[in-house]
């Protein structure tokens, strides 16, 4: 039902679409013309900013990964020393290998 209310607006709007899609064609090379330009100083310039900021944003990420993996070292240093005293305890409490 809502289609049959809307379809005046929708008729109207085909055809002033119809009577400006000759406009249209005759103003797209101008149109372009006028566009191309900006389109290729953007795609430049992200281009040219892509290349100065990947490798430093490379380089972040690298002494990110560097900070972290020493964090998590220091993080489990007090678990590695409870372990090597976990191990000392076992190798002491363990029988002793037969002499042959």
């Amino acid at each position: 039902m809502f289609w049959l209310l809307t379809l005046p607006v929708r008729l109207f709007l085909g055809l002033l679409a119809l009577l400006f899609f000759p406009v249209l064609i005759l103003l797209l090379p101008i149109a372009l013309l006028l566009w191309i330009p900006f389109i290729l100083l953007k795609t430049a310039l992200r281009l040219t900013i892509g290349l100065v900021l990947l490798p430093v944003v490379g380089l972040v990420v690298l002494v990110g990964f560097i900070v972290a993996g020493i964090a998590a070292v220091a993080a489990s240093a007090p678990f590695l020393l409870i372990g090597l005293l976990a191990f000392a305890a076992w190798s002491m409490m363990r029988r002793p290998a037969r002499a042959w």
